[in-house]
């Protein structure tokens, strides 16, 4: 995590939480679907909100989105700096662009004024299909320490403009290339960090991509905020989001421990684990629960478990920390398993 804190709205990066994000994927000029869509995905659990602002007029969009959610709202900006300059004063409180592709350094310092102004932070976004050509000359492909020189040059545009309130991200689909340039990028900088495999593809593999892209550099300790790149519903990115989080033992919510089952499993643990899992989905405790499926071992391998149960011949048991608390026929294992989670 981040030495240095950043301001994002009433959210402080750099504060040892991790941030989840998502982007809207309407059309800007369809205000009331955006606003629609960013309801939806601050209910889902999102915590920052990006838009995309391709033109001025479409600057509209942000007091709507403003005044339609309680989370902070981040202008996605290329090419035009007027548009930042816009966004700032509707404000939005987080800007997000590429200072070498919004003209020369009169228009960086113009944004960067206005950012400082209005206590606005910036995010440099540094993509390895858009790297610039000097360095895909200099290092022939889009290697780690080009993403990571590409970065450290905005940055120093932008601290040149007396301006030091800056995320940065440097993503890549190439999910080794990613993870290798935030490494390098961790030792350099103390800005908080924007994290995601960008263009990671449809759900499927789109999940499994971010997954071990972001949790391994979150089991690293890097990291500030997440977005997971998903070509589906975005509000399918903040449920990734979340499990990625409670794969690395970050945030809060329930995480589920089921084994595979095996020939000694004499109950029907597939469909029971994914009862547990609906049951558990609105649940907001940073607890451990495990569904096993024999009790010969299921008790001993969960024992790191707060909660769970193990299955049997028509009846199950209910274990606290490896600890046999009582049988339970097969029929109620649910419902008394839901009483234990309720009295942690």
């Amino acid at each position: 995590m981040s030495n240095k804190k950043v301001k994002v709205g009433s959210l402080l990066l750099g504060d040892g939480k991790i941030y989840i994000q998502s982007m809207l994927n309407i059309p800007a000029g369809d205000v009331e679907g955006t606003v629609r869509q960013a309801k939806e995905l601050e209910a889902a659990g999102c915590e920052i909100i990006r838009a995309a602002i391709p033109t001025i007029e479409d600057v509209r969009l942000i007091p709507a989105l403003k005044n339609a959610v309680d989370i902070p709202v981040v202008a996605d900006i290329h090419f035009d700096y007027r548009i930042a300059l816009a966004a700032v004063e509707a404000g939005v409180d987080k800007v997000r662009i590429n200072p070498g592709n919004i003209g020369g350094v009169d228009r960086v310092k113009a944004v960067a004024d206005a950012c400082r102004l209005h206590n606005v932070p910036i995010r440099i976004g540094v993509n390895s299909g858009s790297l610039e050509r000097r360095l895909l000359e200099k290092y022939g492909s889009p290697t780690p320490e080009a993403l990571v020189e590409s970065a450290l040059g905005h940055v120093k545009l932008l601290n040149d403009c007396d301006f030091d309130d800056i995320v940065i991200s440097i993503k890549s689909s190439d999910v080794k290339l990613m993870i290798a340039a935030y490494r390098l990028l961790a030792k350099q900088v103390d800005y908080p960090l924007h994290l995601g495999v960008t263009e990671a593809g449809t759900e499927r593999m789109g999940v499994i991509k971010s997954a071990v892209g972001i949790g391994s550099l979150l089991c690293d300790g890097i990291g500030d905020t997440i977005r997971v790149s998903l070509t589906a519903d975005p509000v399918k990115e903040i449920y990734a989001a979340k499990d990625i989080l409670r794969a690395c033992d970050i945030g809060s919510g329930v995480q589920i421990v089921a084994c595979p089952t095996c020939g000694r499993t004499k109950i029907a643990l597939i469909p029971l684990a994914e009862q547990v899992e609906k049951l558990c989905a609105g649940i907001n405790k940073p607890i451990k629960v495990a569904v096993m499926g024999c009790v010969v071992n299921g008790p001993g391998e969960a024992r790191e478990a707060d909660i769970g149960i193990a299955g049997g011949n028509g009846e199950g048991i209910l274990f606290k920390k490896g600890q046999i608390l009582r049988k339970v026929p097969e029929d109620r294992l649910l419902e008394e398993l839901k009483k234990e989670i309720d009295l942690l």
